[in-house]
């Protein structure tokens, strides 16, 4: 009965890092659009970098590497068969996420109340770089808030089914691949924050 389980376990998380790896693919074509735009208008991407809030960013960048911080250390606790500590922890990575989407939201609705998006009479009357940068920007980070609110449902979904019990010690694959999810989303946070708010 154990050899079937392992190899379920190594199957699920082999499939795991495959699709990790499409995921990668995806914002990594998005990572080499931006360079290409970036070596073709360099001020103008600068100029719209200055426009956003590095504050917002930075509060970000720290709650997001937090979460990914919570999110292994209930793998561990789950581990130890320690159910009722790796539940909260998840409870904590998924509040660390909802905190992520709020300041998001603020400085998303920041730059609509400074008509700062695509297709704005703002934009369409400057010149065409800082229009791209926008663009980019965001694609990128609604894109990635989406797989925020993916990994935050998929971690509200795998600590029901630790209090339920249907995951511990022997079988934690859901609990393991959920947060090898939200690393990917926290590792994608750290290359957007720079690209695009610390760009000189």
């Amino acid at each position: 009965m154990s050899e079937p389980l392992h190899r379920d376990k190594a199957g699920a998380t082999l499939g795991m890092w495959l699709f990790l790896f499409t995921e990668l693919i995806l914002f990594g074509g998005l990572f080499l659009l931006y360079a290409v735009y970036l070596a073709r208008y360099p001020h103008e991407f600068a100029v719209g970098g200055k426009e956003l809030n590095v504050v917002f960013g930075a509060v970000n960048t720290i709650v997001l590497l937090t979460s990914s911080l919570l999110a292994a250390m209930a793998v561990t606790a789950i581990q130890r068969d320690q159910k009722t500590v790796s539940v909260r922890l998840l409870l904590g990575t998924i509040g660390c996420a909802m905190i992520f989407m709020g300041i998001k939201y603020v400085e998303w609705s920041a730059k609509f109340g400074h008509d700062i998006y695509p297709g704005s009479k703002r934009l369409m009357a400057g010149p065409p770089g800082e229009s791209v940068f926008f663009s980019l920007y965001y694609l990128t980070t609604g894109l990635h808030g989406l797989h925020v609110l993916i990994g935050g449902t998929l971690l509200g979904f795998v600590a029901v089914r630790v209090q339920q019990g249907k995951i511990d010690s022997a079988n934690y694959s859901w609990l393991e691949n959920g947060a090898l999810y939200w690393h990917l989303v926290d590792l994608i946070w750290i290359f957007i924050f720079p690209l695009y708010y610390l760009i000189l």
